[in-house]
């Protein structure tokens, strides 16, 4: 009775003749409409609030990081504005202190993929902490202070999160992100862009000490959700996803697909001119 009662099937079949009884099927009644309340309205409206500012920082850092986002590109493109660069920073130290909050109460949401294919929470993470390990290494004129702030509450999001999800202490085998000849490249590149990366055995050693507090960890969140890392800069020349849409895309076909087009297209046009003729 008190189950029928309770998720309102309201069967029937068994009835209360006291007033203590009726009493407590009038209190689980009402226990189940707040149960059902809750399940529909509630939870779903908490998980797509924290769902939703997830993705606004992520979406923002497309024009400022690429796509995927990149330390060198974030680097790049805030090369002539530092103090821009450190309310970034300073933004997303905010964001992964509510991403370590919202995933840690709710982990469902770490499941939860981003509107386009070349974007995720992780990566968009794992980009800010290279950003953070750059400046912190050796980084000439950077917000120094602000990185390391936000490399800590971000290292402290990845660390936490791995714990729940990648939860075999083995370490992830995987190829280095960061190899000594990336390394060179990223320097020649972010040089163009007048940023200066101190070079020696010192920044580097610093540099590999950083990535080591928190690789780890991402590495097996890539692994366990997977979610791809990105590269520690821009590899090809592909524009941003704001700078090109889906029917763009199409648009770009490759010969083999422009020829079929065109056999789906004469096709259609020999079934026309039958149905007209035969009319």
């Amino acid at each position: 009775m008190s189950g029928t009662t309770f998720f309102t099937l309201g069967l029937g079949d068994v009835t209360p003749m006291g007033a203590p009884g009726r009493a407590l099927i009038v209190f689980e009644a009402g226990m189940g409409f707040g149960f059902l309340a809750a399940v529909i309205s509630y939870l779903p409206a908490i998980l797509y609030q924290a769902f939703s500012g997830r993705e606004v920082s992520i979406s923002l850092l497309d024009a400022r990081a690429g796509s995927p986002p990149t330390a060198g590109e974030l680097l790049r493109r805030h090369g002539n504005d530092m103090r821009e660069l450190a309310q970034l920073l300073y933004d997303w130290e905010r964001w992964s202190a509510e991403l370590l909050g919202t995933h840690l109460s709710y982990p469902v949401l770490a499941y939860f993929r981003s509107q386009h294919t070349n974007q995720s929470w992780l990566a968009a993470l794992t980009s800010i902490l290279d950003t953070c390990a750059l400046i912190m290494a050796g980084m000439n004129d950077g917000p120094k202070r602000q990185a390391q702030l936000t490399f800590a509450m971000a290292r402290h999001a990845v660390a936490d999160l791995a714990q729940i999800f990648a939860r075999s202490r083995q370490p992830v085998v995987a190829p280095d992100r960061l190899p000594p000849s990336s390394l060179t490249a990223l320097r020649e590149m972010l040089a163009k862009a007048e940023i200066a990366l101190q070079d020696g055995a010192v920044p580097e050693q610093k540099l590999r000490d950083l990535r080591q507090m928190y690789e780890p960890h991402v590495q097996g969140l890539s692994e366990y959700l997977l979610m791809p890392l990105p590269p520690w800069f821009r590899l090809t020349g592909a524009l941003d996803t704001w700078q090109i849409t889906a029917w763009e895309r199409l648009a770009r076909r490759s010969p083999v697909s422009t020829r079929w087009k065109t056999v789906m297209d004469t096709f259609a046009w020999a079934v026309r001119w039958r149905h007209d003729s035969e009319r």
